[in-house]
């Protein structure tokens, strides 16, 4: 087996543990009513109230799965710089790079939302006098979350499209068809796949869909990739 087959495959064994990670940090429901200590803040939470029936420790472990699955992503990005070669080096630069930042600063917004649960859950323990103290602290928390996810959102968005140019110009190990295949094309396929599955998939895969974009994503460069020498 040799090194483009093993990224590959540490690439794909990352996403996957990386989604188990979300998962576990991301998807339950919660009946809001249930908890009136929640209900004014709902629209602060967005969503996020769902996390009081969450553990400390599964939200611990989603937050260090994810954080621990970094490095195994970066070596499936490896493997893409590896199946590019042929094409213009200065834009293969760039694209590693740009996943490459995208992946750190991905773990860090991964392992914050365990701070996020345990907010909420302080939320709905403390008495109402102490309450604006955590909302507080939510607050600040979300500026960080938005201020770390535009970044990240834009390097992957930009780093999907030169992707799609280095292969469609030619010369790399990657077939033609593959200018279709991306982490933003595949997480776009996800979001319309999600409106026909079954609920318990769609509820059991909940925040999940970036990661199973990766999957896919490092399945089909492994696939298209693993006779490469």
């Amino acid at each position: 087996m040799n090194t483009i087959q093993i990224t590959g495959l540490l690439g794909l064994l990352g996403a996957f543990v990386y989604a188990i990670g979300d998962v576990l940090l991301l998807a339950g429901k919660t009946d809001i009513e249930k908890y009136p200590k929640l209900k004014p803040f709902q629209k602060l939470l967005s969503d996020a109230e769902k996390m009081v029936n969450f553990s400390a420790e599964r939200m611990m472990w989603g937050a260090l799965i994810g954080v621990f699955a970094t490095p195994l992503i970066l070596a499936g990005f490896w493997q893409v710089y590896q199946g590019l070669a042929g094409g213009n080096m200065i834009l293969r630069m760039i694209i590693i790079i740009l996943f490459g930042i995208a992946s750190v600063i991905g773990t860090f917004v991964h392992g914050s939302f365990f701070y996020m649960g345990e907010y909420v859950k302080a939320l709905n323990s403390v008495s109402e006098e102490s309450q604006q103290v955590i909302t507080e602290m939510i607050s600040r928390h979300r500026k960080v979350m938005i201020i770390t996810y535009a970044p990240l959102l834009i390097l992957i968005v930009i780093a999907s499209i030169l992707f799609s140019i280095i292969v469609g110009s030619g010369g790399t190990h990657f077939p033609t068809w593959m200018i279709a295949v991306n982490p933003v094309t595949l997480t776009i396929l996800w979001l319309f796949l999600k409106r026909i599955l079954p609920g318990f998939i769609k509820d059991i895969t909940e925040g999940a869909g970036f990661n199973i974009a990766y999957f896919a994503f490092f399945l089909f460069t492994t696939m298209t990739l693993w006779s490469v020498q």
